[in-house]
């Protein structure tokens, strides 16, 4: 959700509960993908801090958006997180040639980025503060630049946020993040931050250790 400015920092390139355990096919991508596992039933009305967030209406979505684990050649280490913007998935790398897989909203056309971080610190239902930058395309949210939207359902952060910094221990500004905004997940919605569906995002809270183990690779 930041800026060009933003992203030169980052040394970056700018450009434009288990449904079952049935081995499935996901043909749409280009290269065929086994899924072991997805997780359709995950998306109901969750209680959490004492918010409750709304069921989301999973089947209005793509089924390949679905949280899900699937087979996923790499050679980075468990534990680390590739981003696919191009596809709008999110793994997260798990043992044995395996993945978490997540849809995801990127940014739109202009805010993209690519390149190599880490997850330095997250937080539980985050404050916004958003860049005086948005605040001069979006002067409503001006006054939420210095004192912060508090957490809410509302928050564009969402339940949880986890909060990138480069190979320089230098915050890039950029966020992996949940979204009230379901719908907006396998789209070019947002300001250059990643966006999950909000009971993604938890799950994959629960799996991040911050530090500068906690790898995430960006790729267009």
């Amino acid at each position: 959700m930041r800026s060009r400015t933003s992203m030169m920092v980052f040394g970056l390139l700018a450009s434009l509960a288990l449904a079952g355990c049935s081995t499935t096919s996901d043909t749409t991508e280009v290269t065929r993908v086994e899924t072991s596992k997805i997780f359709t039933d995950s998306y109901g009305t969750v209680t959490d801090a004492g918010y409750a967030l709304p069921a989301i209406p999973i089947n209005r979505l793509d089924k390949k958006f679905h949280r899900q684990i699937v087979s996923y050649s790499t050679q980075e280490k468990p534990g680390t997180i590739v981003v696919n913007t191009r596809e709008r998935f999110l793994y997260y790398i798990l043992p044995g040639g395996k993945a978490v897989r997540y849809g995801i909203g990127v940014g739109k056309q202009g805010f993209s980025w690519s390149g190599e971080a880490y997850v330095a610190w997250k937080q539980a239902w985050p404050t916004w503060h958003p860049p005086k930058e948005m605040a001069e395309r979006k002067p409503d949210v001006a006054r939420y630049v210095e004192a912060g939207m508090g957490p809410g359902l509302n928050n564009p952060l969402g339940a949880r946020a986890m909060y990138l910094f480069n190979e320089k221990g230098q915050d890039t500004l950029f966020r992996l993040h949940g979204t009230p905004e379901w719908s907006s997940i396998g789209t070019a919605a947002s300001s250059g931050c990643i966006r999950l569906m909000n009971q993604d995002v938890i799950d994959l809270y629960n799996r991040v250790r911050p530090g500068r183990n906690s790898k995430v690779v960006v790729i267009q």
